[in-house]
């Protein structure tokens, strides 16, 4: 039987002749932004522009943080705290930004409303064109629906979508969500998911616990 080798988590572009999808931890360079192994993006025009096009207003000093084994399809935008204005005055316009004399005023940006970090939990799944607010969590697991706009945090291997997004369903019930948190298949060393590939994609809770490595 010929050895089993793992896919490379270092690689840029995974697929061959497909450009357009790229792993993100070996192309991000900011020091705000974490991304575990394998979780990728997928886009027609320039996957490589990740940082600058789909994480926005990122001024920092929150992180976004993805998990592993995540699918980012095009378009999935994540909007960070750096979007906030005032708007306990007339206007909500950020004069101090622009320069000139108006850059004087720079303390009523200060102290703005901050949620944080934004956390993508590991084996999430991020349909076409969706949009994830400033200091959300995600929970492993997780469905988020083409075009959502998530707002607020999302369960475990929940399912959700629209706009607001609203919990649609979770995928398992709360005593098989418990037992897939304690097996964790994507936190096992890498030749053991290379061996269990297809249990981890087609079998079920039971043959997943079964395949799990002995201490």
């Amino acid at each position: 039987m010929p050895a089993l080798v793992p896919a490379d988590p270092a690689v840029l572009h995974p697929m061959p002749g497909q450009p357009r999808v790229v792993l993100l931890k070996p192309l991000v360079t900011s020091p705000l932004i974490e991304v575990g192994e394998f979780s990728y993006y997928d886009d027609p025009d320039d996957p490589t522009a990740f940082e600058t096009r789909n994480v926005l207003y990122h001024y920092g000093p929150e992180k976004l943080i993805i998990g592993k084994f995540c699918a980012l399809g095009t378009g999935v935008r994540f909007i960070m705290n750096g979007a906030n204005h005032r708007m306990d005055g007339p206007s909500t316009f950020p004069f101090p930004t622009m320069g000139g004399s108006w850059s004087a005023h720079f303390d009523l940006l200060t102290g703005l409303p901050n949620r944080g970090d934004t956390v993508v939990g590991n084996d999430v799944w991020f349909g076409h064109g969706t949009t994830v607010l400033p200091g959300v969590r995600i929970g492993h697991g997780a469905i988020i629906a083409s075009g959502a706009v998530v707002t607020g945090d999302v369960p475990d291997y929940g399912i959700v979508g629209g706009n607001p997004a609203r919990l649609i369903r979770t995928r398992y019930d709360d005593e098989d969500i418990a037992r897939l948190l304690a097996v964790s298949w994507w936190d096992w060393p890498l030749a053991h998911i290379t061996e269990h590939v297809r249990t981890i994609m087609s079998g079920s809770i039971a043959d997943l616990e079964a395949a799990a490595p002995r201490e």
